[in-house]
């Protein structure tokens, strides 16, 4: 088990927004919180790696409770891909050697540089290294970003809406890699989707959140119209297309 999470709570002044969330993400899993707008998906992912500090419960990584870990070592071992990023006037590839700055003071070793280039490779995104990162597309930008988080050789990496700039073709290339890369390198990924198709096809398990509370969590079992319905608040039918649930609104 990498990830272990018990009982955490976070509100934001007196508004609750987490609500005692539990759940556990083992090596090789890809993990997805699906949920409406405002559910608190992302504010979740961020409990994670105490971008959040939860005001309540715990996060264990490897064993240890995160919040016994110096930043420098939560950095390391969690990779962080939000939804938006900051875009400066700098090369894809310092953004993504930026990646690599947990791990070194003054200068980039030459391991730095190996791990670069090999995040690189793992996404197929030589061809734009070179480029000014405030020259991309948007969908160009958010594959540099989870680059960037591959860099860090993390155990676990948490995206934000991976997939939201993408058009359907590059949607599936990038969950396709992604899953074939946590499914072959000793880490996990945990992610917020909005297309449940998308993300019941390349994902191992999933949370369904409704209103800061998990209203159910598994794996494709629980993919039903009822619990759909729940978190929604809109009728669907679930029916089998290509081996896989598919989700449709009635």
């Amino acid at each position: 088990m990498i990830l272990r999470i018990q009982g955490v709570d976070f509100h934001y002044k007196s508004v609750s927004v987490i609500k005692d969330v539990s759940f556990a993400v083992v090596e090789g899993e890809v993990f997805t919180i699906l949920g409406r707008n405002g559910a608190g998906k992302t504010t979740l992912l961020k409990c994670l790696n105490h971008i959040l500090s939860p005001q309540g419960g715990a996060v264990w990584l490897d064993g240890i409770d995160t919040r016994d870990m110096r930043p420098v070592d939560i950095a390391r071992r969690i990779g962080w891909v939000p939804q938006r990023g900051d875009i400066s006037r700098m090369t894809v590839y310092d953004l993504i050697l930026l990646g690599r700055k947990p791990y070194f003071r003054w200068s980039p070793t030459q391991d730095d540089y190996r791990k670069v280039e090999e995040a690189i490779d793992m996404l197929g995104i030589g061809d734009i290294s070179l480029r000014y990162v405030d020259e991309l597309s948007g969908g160009e930008f958010q594959l540099v970003q989870i680059v960037r988080a591959l860099a860090q050789d993390p155990r676990v990496i948490l995206l934000d809406e991976p997939t939201g700039s993408l058009d359907i073709r590059n949607q599936y290339r990038l969950m396709e890699k992604l899953g074939h890369i946590i499914h072959n390198h000793p880490r996990a990924a945990v992610m917020t989707m909005h297309d449940i198709n998308l993300a019941i096809r390349y994902s191992d398990k999933f949370l369904l959140l409704k209103d800061g509370c998990i209203c159910s969590a598994g794996d494709r079992s629980i993919i039903t119209p009822e619990n759909i319905r729940e978190v929604y608040d809109m009728p669907v039918s679930v029916v089998e297309a290509g081996g896989y649930p598919l989700v449709v609104p009635l």
